[in-house]
């Protein structure tokens, strides 16, 4: 092919190949310059092999020229052969049909539209991690509820601080300022801020567990919030996994199943449900495990599990990624954002989460110094920053830049974001009022026109002699009334059987079940349950030792009597401090399933005293039969029977006591005024009557 042609089929190349064509010249004309150097050199060092090697050797001249020709670096392609191998490139491009412009830069748009959605999908799905981004089924066996929404305007909160000789005098602490906003069904919306921003009592205020000192008005579905009919549809997962530790994930779920769904839906339908929602959440392979034992992702999805049972369309967690890792944060924010998908209001409190963790997050609700200083889409946040001079650098986490801007790294800008929020409300508002404004308008002339009609139906049939009744039906909802209300209305009277409709089930079942789940965590706690039978049988053996067969000489009654006060005393002591110790670490589990409407708490207490009481008899039983015997008492039944009474009521008593101590301090504190209260007893405990 000469040069000629080569040039006549470059010009007969698109357009669009220009660019090509002129850096494939460059590089021919580079090889090409490289490669005539190359001949050079060869055809000089040619010349000077000619020149050393003598004419007349034939015989060693072609031996010589092979190996000089092999020793030599031969090059790789010529000129020649190269420019050939561009040429034919050439002409195959061209010899392909080529699209007009018009079609090349469509083909280009779709290609980059192409290219932007395959990126869009890979971001997703890196942000989801491999077990929550696996198609998860939607749990059918729920029964169903209406969406929520919440909106709150003007929400304050202030408390009182010091002892209360003093809150008489201090006007008290603002926690929360003129907070407004709305949570919406189907968004995972997430309340951010640092330490003491409010961010926390906000989400109390919004649950319902705190209703003292808060102002401001909140409505469900656009009415006043009912906060009995709230928490009936509501569950707050707190930030302890709050576990029954002795129960396995199984026996979890099937209390809160029996607790929850009622008495009506038979076994197998819980059985399902349970089965549905173990295996969505990713827990069926630590079915036979105990609660204590599993880690802590799982311990979360499980707590989200035993809240699901009743399918509660509003979900408050209090910081649910704390103690967890990358790994498991991730999954459990997937995991609520998939929940939300499905029609639930689900609001989260969040420290300080990473970009990845960040941008799963729908809404944003961000408070600073107990103001609320933007609500919007997590997307917008950079925008709304920029608006107000705020600009976040490249590369640079937007939560982590916006806690700087709480914390003042960047300058005082609480009042100004203060401030646009406070705009934004004012323009939401405004449009509201015209919306409905508009709304009204439709419906008064709506309502003219249906006047009308019934003017001219009722002329019409005056003449007439027939007259009809009707008549109302009874149970005919009233279209004022919110989805809502009829919701809650006959979830309450389908699930109790008591009609008492304050929870699904009755008092005699919660009773039963929470007996038979009180009694199996006594008996598979040993080291308590060991130690209690221990501490009984060394000092039933020592007293015995001490006062041995003292019983039947009447000249040893005052060391007689010293060992029955003594055993009162061991009696006391010995049921009431495993409730101190123990019942102050499980009122957080009590708190979390009472206030989500799982049990009442006389049914708890009920359940508490009968699980225990087994043991409390037992243990006093061992420990009187060995003193009663050492100390070589009389052997009759009543005198047998009456210190054994003696002995088992005093150990119901202290039991009581220390349920009551337990409830109203902590674990030190109760450690301290248990034997205090033991005092007032031990003062009438009958010593008096020795010195008569």
């Amino acid at each position: 092919m000469s040069k000629r042609e080569g040039k006549d089929e470059e010009e007969n190349t698109p357009t669009a190949l220009a660019q090509a064509q002129t850096q494939t010249q460059t590089h021919e004309h580079n090889v090409g310059n490289a490669v005539s150097s190359q001949i050079d050199e060869e055809n000089v060092k040619e010349r000077s092999h000619s020149d050393a090697v003598p004419a007349g050797d034939s015989s060693a001249s072609p031996a010589a020229a092979g190996a000089i020709a092999a020793a030599m670096p031969q090059p790789e392609k010529t000129y020649q052969a190269e420019t050939r191998e561009v040429l034919e490139i050439r002409s195959a491009e061209c010899s392909q049909p080529q699209l007009p412009m018009q079609n090349l830069g469509e083909s280009t748009n779709n290609q980059q539209q192409r290219q932007q959605q395959d990126q869009e999908q890979q971001r997703q799905q890196q942000q989801l991690p491999h077990s929550a981004s696996n198609k998860r089924k939607t749990l059918s066996n729920l029964m169903r509820r209406p969406p929520v929404d919440i909106s709150f305007s003007n929400v304050g909160l202030t408390i009182r601080e010091g002892d209360w000789l003093s809150q008489r005098c201090k006007e008290g602490k603002t926690i929360l300022q003129n907070v407004t906003g709305k949570f919406k069904s189907g968004e995972l919306v997430a309340i951010m801020g640092p330490s003491g921003a409010g961010k926390s009592t906000l989400m109390n205020v919004m649950a319902g567990y705190r209703v003292s000192g808060v102002t401001g008005q909140i409505k469900i579905n656009g009415k006043i919030r009912d906060l009995r009919k709230f928490r009936k549809i509501s569950c707050y997962i707190m930030q302890d996994d709050c576990l029954a530790p002795h129960l396995t994930v199984r026996e979890a779920m099937w209390v809160a199943a029996n607790l929850k769904l009622g008495e009506k839906r038979s076994t197998e339908t819980k059985w399902e449900l349970i089965t549905e929602i173990l295996e969505n959440l990713g827990l069926s392979e630590c079915l036979d495990t105990r609660t204590s034992k599993v880690s802590g992702g799982q311990r979360k999805r499980l707590a989200i599990a035993l809240e699901l049972v009743n399918n509660p369309p509003v979900m408050f967690l209090d910081e649910p990624t704390s103690g967890l890792d990358s790994s498991s944060c991730a999954q459990c924010i997937a995991l609520l954002k998939q929940l939300a998908r499905e029609g639930r209001t689900i609001v989260c409190t969040i420290h300080q989460p990473s970009a990845r963790i960040f941008e799963m997050f729908d809404k944003l609700y961000l408070m600073g110094e107990g103001h609320n200083i933007y609500r919007g889409a997590v997307g917008d946040l950079i925008q709304f920053l920029s608006e107000l001079g705020l600009n976040c650098p490249s590369y640079h986490n937007p939560a982590d830049f916006v806690m700087e801007i709480c914390t003042g790294e960047y300058g005082r800008h609480i009042e100004t974001l203060v401030d646009a929020v406070h705009k934004q409300n004012m323009r939401e508002e405004d449009e509201a009022m015209s919306r409905k404004q508009t709304e009204g308008d439709k419906k008064k002339t709506e309502q003219v026109s249906a006047e009308r009609k019934t003017t001219k139906q009722d002329s019409s049939k005056k003449d007439q002699n027939s007259c009809a009744v009707t008549i109302k039906p009874q149970h005919e909802p009233d279209e004022s009334k919110s989805l809502l209300e009829f919701a809650e209305a006959g979830s309450v009277s389908s699930d109790n059987g008591n009609g008492s409709g304050a929870f699904p089930t009755s008092t005699g079942t919660q009773f039963r079940i929470l007996f038979v789940r009180t009694f199996r965590s006594i008996v598979r706690d040993h080291t308590l349950t060991n130690l209690r039978i221990t501490s009984h049988v060394v000092v039933g053996l020592i007293l015995g030792f001490l006062y041995f067969d003292i019983g039947n000489e009447a000249s040893k009654v005052y060391n007689n009597s010293a060992m029955l006060f003594f055993c009162m005393l061991f009696s006391m002591f010995a049921a009431m401090m495993p409730t101190l110790m123990t019942f102050p670490l499980e009122i957080t589990t009590f708190k979390r399933e009472h206030l989500n409407h799982w049990y009442s708490m006389k049914s708890y207490y009920l359940a508490k005293t009968m699980a225990d009481m087994p043991f409390q008899i037992a243990y006093p039983v061992v420990f009187v039969a060995i003193v009663y015997v050492m100390t070589s008492q009389p052997l009759e039944a009543s005198r047998i029977f009456m210190f054994l009474g003696m002995c088992v009521l005093t150990s119901l008593v202290a039991q009581s006591m220390g349920l009551v101590i337990g409830c109203a301090f902590d674990v030190q504190s109760a450690v301290f005024m248990g034997p205090i209260t033991t005092i007032p007893i031990l003062l009438f405990s009958g010593l008096d009557q020795v010195h008569v």
